[in-house]
């Protein structure tokens, strides 16, 4: 057994400190093989595991003073269950109540950029970022905007920029390049610490390299406020949990005219296929037939048992919204890891503001349940309140913006680099080469591309651990020798 490391990544402590992996893990022996099926399977690895098999890390819900290698305790103490009863809706002034989310949100977003010169907040456009606008306007005016647009999916870069622009802060926007956002992550990856596939990391990955080749020096994420306003469950969440039924769908299925072309029907058939619980993890992903043929192993299953140690908390949720919290915690080493390895792996400091334990603890225990959720399952109802004293009817108060990635342009630009690496890592993702052959064609519907974004994200990074120069040193180097 090597040196085991276990690091503190909660959000809450601001405190995650990456450095005992400097120089760490070297070599095929490193590597967690269920880890890897963890990220084709969920597009991150289950907490408290990591790629490596000798780093274990204490996220959100794990006590970081308890051992995470013997026998792990998983308790999450911001469900709906566990809340005491709030106050009712009468008893409170709103005026006072928004003074109040507006004062703790400030210092919030004071004491978590307190050692940032030149701060940048991602503004996606959605109703987090907006609210966090609002604050960093009052307490960092020094703070530059920038919004991402991934794709013909969403434009919310005109309203992004009005609310920064009213509110005195510069805005920029990057438009995705998937060609150069893959370039910027393999010249990041021996720089960064550990893995994960979440679906906007290399848009995560580009906006850090953006704002470090500007001058900025920090990040502030507008991440970690579903947890505890709570995330309502509308009709497709439903529907989709109820067609999650763990069944054995044959591949030859995705073959057909009919599917291979429709996305929507794609999904359906890969939802079939996974659990209700993993269903609320976002993307399409791998199932567990086909994890096991690209790893030329039985591993699949092994993932899946990772759930174990979060069961005694899903158990008592009591409600399919509270489970699909849980998820949201328990996926959280993606949602957020994707920040921290970013600003790791480019010396940024990062800001979770809305993960401050005094802003949390407040909105949990002292906001009505009415402005948490309300009526029809509206989300964030102070939050949206708290807009609108600034800016009215604003569309992404409706429409929720993300920083969405071109897996399809990916696919396009980065085919046979990505296939380089699957032939360069075979011995820990043999088949990878076959599905990439395989579906080569398939490509232009976003359900393939995604699957193609899960081995472009995981290939070059275990190729990055097996050699000891950069993926893309190689790559170009045998690009020249085959010219």
């Amino acid at each position: 057994m090597g040196q085991r490391i276990q690091i503190n990544t909660s959000p809450n402590d601001n405190a995650w400190d990456f450095s005992p992996l400097a120089g760490y893990g070297q070599g095929l022996a490193a590597i967690d093989p269920v880890s890897i099926a963890d990220i084709l399977r969920n597009g991150f690895v289950y907490e408290p595991h990591t790629i490596y098999k000798d780093v274990k890390i204490a996220a959100t819900g794990f006590d970081p003073s308890q051992d995470m290698f013997d026998n792990p305790r998983f308790h999450y103490l911001y469900q709906p269950a566990l809340a005491s009863p709030r106050p009712p809706l009468d008893a409170i002034h709103s005026r006072k109540l928004l003074e109040t989310y507006h004062s703790l949100l400030c210092e919030a977003v004071m004491r978590t950029t307190s050692g940032m010169r030149a701060p940048w907040l991602l503004q996606s456009g959605g109703k987090d970022s907006t609210s966090m606008a609002i604050a960093v306007a009052d307490v960092r005016p020094d703070t530059t905007c920038i919004t991402y647009l991934g794709g013909r999916e969403e434009n919310e870069v005109a309203s992004a920029r009005f609310v920064a622009n009213k509110l005195g802060l510069r805005h920029e926007t990057l438009v995705c390049d998937p060609g150069r956002a893959y370039d910027r992550y393999l010249a990041m990856l021996p720089r960064m610490p550990l893995l994960t596939a979440d679906f906007a990391t290399l848009s995560y990955v580009d906006l850090a390299t953006e704002i470090s080749l500007q001058q900025g020096d920090g990040m502030i994420d507008a991440l970690g406020s579903d947890q505890y306003f709570g995330v309502p469950l509308h009709w497709p969440d439903r529907v989709l949990a109820m067609l999650a039924r763990s069944m054995h769908v044959p591949q030859s299925l995705f073959k057909w005219p009919l599917v291979r072309r429709n996305f929507k029907l794609c999904v359906v058939l890969a939802t079939l296929q996974m659990n209700e619980f993993e269903r609320f993890f976002p993307g399409s992903r791998f199932s567990d037939t086909e994890v096991d043929a690209l790893l030329g192993k039985p591993l699949a299953s092994l993932s899946r048992r990772r759930v174990d140690v979060f069961k005694p908390d899903l158990d008592v949720a009591g409600s399919a919204e509270a489970v699909r919290r849980l998820s949201l915690v328990i996926g959280e080493s993606a949602h957020l890891a994707k920040g921290m390895h970013s600003a790791a792996a480019t010396s940024l400091r990062l800001a979770y503001p809305y993960a401050d334990p005094q802003f949390r603890d407040w909105v949990f225990k002292d906001v009505p349940d009415e402005l948490l959720i309300g009526p029809g399952g509206v989300n964030k109802v102070l939050m949206r309140q708290y807009i609108d004293r600034h800016f009215h009817n604003l569309p992404y108060v409706k429409t929720k913006g993300c920083f969405r990635f071109d897996v399809r342009g990916l696919a396009r630009q980065r085919f046979d680099q990505v296939y380089n690496f699957a032939q360069q890592t075979q011995a820990l993702v043999p088949g990878a080469p076959s599905w990439l052959e395989t579906h080569r064609d398939r490509l232009g519907n976003k359900y393939f591309a995604s699957k193609f974004y899960l081995l472009a994200m995981v290939l070059p990074w275990l190729y990055s651990r097996m050699r000891h120069t950069s993926p893309v040193d190689d790559f170009r180097s045998a690009e020249a020798v085959a010219s």
